[in-house]
């Protein structure tokens, strides 16, 4: 089990990352998160998983051992492969998909690209006691209500949308500014606020 590599980063493609580890070339499979945090060029250390079947050699690689341990937690679920967790660990940041595992919003899961609803549900119904929303530093109060009117979250999503903010971001904006049953336009007013685009 190769643990981590150390080397210079040669190429970086979508969900790939090519490094040079003393003149051998690794190819990993990466999140979109992973390859964000990298840089362009310049030795790195990136942290790894081997998958090996009968017909294939796979390494992963993840910028964070945070990321590599929720890596390690989706390819638990049934049905979740490692070419599926890295998909699902690139559909949002690590820690709004702890917080949508462990709320449950398989509505917001299953918007992940290749990510059904069922098994969306089962990723929530397996996974949401065994996360620990701390380690990945959220912000404070993000878990405290559940407490929210969806319609309010779907008006504001849909008025978000319309404003050029994209279907993730906008979903996710309109829920963290959901709680204790805010009106719609309170949470368009808050997000647009708070949105950082």
């Amino acid at each position: 089990m190769i643990s981590f590599l150390s080397g210079l980063i040669e190429e970086k493609q979508e969900n790939t990352l090519v490094l040079n580890v003393g003149g051998v070339g690794f190819l990993l499979c990466v999140s979109s998160n992973t390859l964000a945090s990298l840089p362009l060029s310049g030795q790195v250390k990136v942290y790894t998983y081997m998958a090996v079947r009968e017909d294939d050699i796979s390494l992963y690689g993840f910028s964070s051992l945070e990321e590599r341990e929720l890596f390690y937690k989706l390819i638990s679920v049934s049905g979740i492969g490692p070419k599926m967790a890295i998909s699902i660990l690139s559909g949002m940041p690590l820690s709004d998909l702890t917080t949508a595992i462990i709320k449950n919003d398989n509505k917001l899961l299953s918007k992940i690209k290749g990510l059904g609803k069922k098994t969306a549900e089962r990723l929530c119904l397996e996974l949401k006691d065994k996360l620990n929303p701390l380690a990945l530093s959220l912000p404070e109060g993000e878990l405290a209500g559940g407490d929210y009117d969806e319609d309010a979250v779907q008006m504001a999503t849909d008025t978000l949308i319309s404003l050029g903010i994209n279907k993730n971001d906008a979903y996710m904006l309109a829920r963290s500014y959901a709680s204790n049953n805010a009106t719609a336009e309170e949470i368009i007013s808050k997000s647009l606020r708070g949105y950082k685009g």
